[in-house]
């Protein structure tokens, strides 16, 4: 029984269980919309629910890779620790408006 309390808090603190979309829309239109040039609806429907999970794990370094590929200008910013800050809010906001979530992101 104490394993499982262990295992719950475990997972309550990792990776997403801190993230805010709401800030990551924020951080998105402040810090990457002006590299990527989307807007925020755009970026999170250019992939699914598991993908932008799968780009986000293990420090996002699938995401640093595809997108510093995609947007050269953007990749000193990705490999940067004020990105690794952000990064689990931009993946919050990502995940909560991809392409199969249903929701509209209200940002331009």
């Amino acid at each position: 029984m104490k394993k499982i309390i262990l295992g719950l808090l475990a997972a309550m603190m990792s990776f997403g269980a801190c993230a805010d979309a709401a800030e990551g829309q924020e951080y998105y239109l402040e810090y990457l919309r002006p590299y990527f040039g989307y807007n925020g609806q755009d970026f999170a429907e250019q992939h699914l629910k598991v993908e932008w999970k799968r780009y986000f794990k293990k420090d996002a370094k699938r995401f640093i890779k595809t997108y510093s590929k995609k947007h050269p200008e953007s990749a000193e910013f990705l490999a940067s620790e004020d990105f690794q800050k952000i990064a689990p809010h931009i993946a919050d906001f990502a995940i909560k408006y991809a392409a199969d979530s249903g929701e509209l992101a209200a940002c331009n």
